[in-house]
């Protein structure tokens, strides 16, 4: 994410292993204490214990921030990013990628190419979740659109991406 984002601190009740080694790691050993977050449960319901249990982290070398793979149905989360992010970022991010989980157990077509990215079903529904989790953490609208903001999306499809995940601020 872009170092112009406002600094917005809070006790995130989690740990994030942040200096993770590159390869595969249980996802409870990176991403510690997020089967008792009420956003992660609200993701999953009762499944959430078993599919934590069940899921993987890859870490890797690679540019980018964080997505998940398909085909694995895995998280993978880049090296740096997990060292360098914002830790609330980074904790959105999860949050948001859980939903995908979720989405690919469901069997969704979470990259459907009839929809832009801002515009994509899949996405929208993941977004929201991290934002609500945002806006449970105290962020405001602004630290929340700081969050979403990301270089690959032009300023004038981020404002429809923003009024898309019912964020309420001009880019």
């Amino acid at each position: 994410m872009t170092n112009e984002k406002q600094r917005h601190v809070v006790d995130l009740d989690v740990t994030i292993e942040r200096s993770s080694a590159i390869g595969h790691h249980p996802f409870a050993s990176v991403f510690v204490g997020f089967e008792k977050v009420r956003a992660v449960n609200a993701i999953f319901g009762k499944e959430t214990s078993e599919v934590l249990r069940a899921l993987s982290v890859e870490v890797t070398e690679g540019r980018g921030y964080m997505k998940i793979n398909d085909h694995a149905g895995s998280i993978v989360v880049s090296a740096k990013y997990l060292r360098e992010g914002r830790e609330v970022d980074v904790y959105l991010d999860v949050i948001h990628e859980l939903v995908h989980i979720r989405q690919h157990r469901e069997g969704k077509e979470l990259w459907d190419k009839n929809f832009e990215y801002v515009d994509r079903p899949t996405e929208i529904e993941a977004y929201r979740a991290a934002v609500k989790e945002a806006r449970r953490l105290g962020m405001d609208e602004k630290q929340v659109a700081d969050y979403l903001s990301v270089e690959w999306i032009p300023r004038e499809v981020f404002e429809r991406f923003l009024k898309n995940v019912g964020v309420k601020v001009r880019a």
